[in-house]
């Protein structure tokens, strides 16, 4: 049999290198993000290399018309296949950490900021649970839907401090996956049970890593899209941006946040996970970090340095996958050298 998505039948044609198809009977329940159920190693370069990019054709119809409420609370959330081989494990370029600091949107001078204290989710660790600090992150985090083998599918974004004030951060299976780019692709920051609050944003191009397009190394597992305007305005303007770091090293405190739409969850909020990282000790380099979100959170941002008073944070890696062995853990990958060019190729777009 062949392996399905939540529903969407496998790509056609010729398998991606390294990963195979299994029948859902065989994959059990998903675990994570995008879910890898069995042992992998990476097997990417070992020198950073230019991303990879995509010009999204223009939809078959307006984004809002398309992406109906309907619509989008039945998108089934994306999954990943696992390797059918190991290779050779190969580190992640680094170089010297870089910093990008978080942008708030700016108000119209009539308007000013709220003066209540948003009520505090709590403090580490937190292995999963409702958002309900309010802050920044409740604006630029939100749901990425697109065209997935001819059925919608849901994964999630973030909206990220950029020179062209219209880039979104997320999984690189999250725009494409079985060599296939996802069309109908757009950004719902703010997202709520079937509402977009602040519009929805149709990628203009979206582009992965180098080592993704290339061979789904789960090591480089980021994506991006670079979204166009809405009603004249940039995303940015709208919802603000988040923070970046990169090359910051393992074992920090993080906040990973998604849309997780698989059980127990149903992609209605957004949901939160928080504590201490480790390095994968397993078949990646990744970050793990406790944590019981489930398919569809798939490209939610990691945050260093967040400050729960504001929902501000630097984001250092999105989700990813889990291992069906290892419960209530989450891995992202680690924002090295090709993660960086990646964002600096979006953002410059």
């Amino acid at each position: 049999m062949r392996r399905t998505v939540r529903g969407i039948p496998a790509v056609h044609g010729t398998p991606a290198p390294h990963r195979v198809h299994r029948s859902r009977a065989a994959l059990g329940t998903l675990t994570a993000a995008g879910t890898l159920l069995a042992l992998l190693l990476p097997t990417g370069s070992a020198a950073a290399t230019p991303p990879s990019s995509h010009r999204s054709p223009a939809p078959r119809t307006a984004p809002g018309a398309f992406w109906t409420a309907e619509r989008m609370r039945s998108a089934v959330p994306l999954d990943l296949a696992a390797p059918a081989q190991h290779a050779p494990a190969t580190a992640v370029p680094r170089s010297a950490p870089l910093k990008v600091a978080p942008t708030l949107p700016r108000l119209p001078q009539a308007s000013k900021a709220p003066s209540a204290t948003p009520l505090l989710p709590g403090t580490l660790p937190q292995a999963g649970g409702p958002w309900t600090g309010g802050g920044a992150v409740t604006k630029t985090t939100g749901r990425v839907f697109f065209t997935y083998q001819g059925r919608t599918a849901a994964c999630s974004g973030d909206a990220v401090t950029s020179g062209n004030k219209s880039t979104v951060l997320t999984a690189g299976h999250c725009v494409k996956l079985g060599g296939v780019w996802h069309t109908d692709w757009i950004f719902v920051p703010g997202y709520h049970d079937g509402e977009a609050p602040y519009g929805k944003w149709a990628a203009a191009k979206t582009l992965s890593t180098p080592q993704w397009t290339a061979s789904e190394d789960i090591n480089y597992d980021v994506g991006a899209a670079v979204v166009a305007p809405l009603d004249g305005k940039k995303l940015t303007d709208v919802v603000g941006g988040q923070g970046l770091s990169f090359n910051s090293g393992y074992s920090k405190a993080m906040y990973a946040f998604g849309f997780p739409a698989a059980a127990p969850y149903d992609g209605s909020k957004l949901i939160y996970c928080s504590g201490t990282t480790f390095k994968d000790p397993l078949f990646s380099g990744d970050h793990g970090l406790a944590c019981n979100m489930t398919g569809g959170s798939s490209g939610g941002p990691w945050f260093t340095s967040f400050d729960e008073k504001t929902g501000t944070g630097l984001q250092s890696s999105v989700n990813s996958f889990g291992y069906q062995f290892w419960a209530n853990t989450m891995f992202g990958p680690y924002f090295g050298d090709d993660a960086k060019n990646l964002y600096t190729t979006a953002q410059s777009s």
